[in-house]
């Protein structure tokens, strides 16, 4: 039986594009472990919860159903998804593919930065880390991200990276409670910030690959590890990245 899903604000119902705050209602909940992985949860009960009809829940549930981080079961609910390996590996591919080219850009556009807001959630971070802030530290980490993609100026892209953030996002937690932890994590986007800051376009591209690139291949093989696959990190990673 599905589960009632924790509880989350209830949505502005007057705003229009009801359908994308519930999309964002959705992923708040996926990122702050509220929504947890391989729960079965209520669609109806998420839209009482939310406090709109079920139509915006499903929409949006089935946009990250796209990306393969909901799946549905038939008349019982839904469940948030780790992505497998080769799902993991062939969405750190559309971000490199995507995030390197965006940094450049960004460099290009940091004259246009007037808060100077790529500093401040850097700044954000050193502050989590300080404090063994995890999921504080997740957040600004993703804003980050977020800033950079929106200095690129192109919007399609932002909403496309946004998803795949949510994805490896979920693998990523445990690699921090694992594999790395914050500071390590703190230090890859160092180089990313100050080439941006310095409207360096090359090195910003460099940076950003290195840290994806580095970030992915930490996923990618604790991915391996959690669902038991045989195959060789390395051999997945060179199908579909190198």
């Amino acid at each position: 039986m599905p589960v009632p899903p924790p509880a989350l604000q209830p949505l502005d119902t007057r705003r229009v594009t009801l359908t994308d705050r519930t999309l964002d209602a959705v992923r708040e909940g996926i990122r702050s472990g509220t929504l947890v992985p391989g729960e079965l949860y209520s669609v109806y009960r998420l839209a009482e919860n939310l406090g709109v009809s079920r139509s915006p829940v499903r929409d949006a549930l089935l946009r990250l159903a796209e990306t393969g981080i909901v799946n549905f079961e038939r008349n019982k609910g839904f469940r948030v998804v780790l992505p497998g390996p080769r799902e993991l590996a062939e969405m750190i591919a559309v971000r490199i593919s995507l995030e390197v080219s965006a940094a450049r850009r960004a460099a290009l556009n940091i004259g246009q930065d007037k808060e100077n807001k790529l500093q401040s959630v850097y700044a954000a971070m050193e502050v989590a880390t300080k404090n063994n802030d995890e999921l504080t530290f997740m957040n600004e980490d993703q804003e980050l991200h977020a800033v950079i993609l929106k200095l690129a100026a192109n919007s399609y892209v932002e909403r496309v990276i946004e998803t795949l953030r949510d994805a490896t996002r979920l693998v990523g937690a445990s690699t921090i409670k694992g594999t790395r932890d914050l500071r390590a994590v703190l230090i890859e986007h160092r180089p990313i910030v100050e080439a941006i800051s310095a409207g360096d376009a090359k090195e910003a591209g460099r940076a950003m690959e290195a840290h994806l690139r580095a970030t992915g291949r930490v996923l990618l093989a604790d991915a391996v590890k959690r669902t038991g696959n045989d195959q060789d990190p390395d051999e997945i990673w060179g199908q579909l990245i190198d």
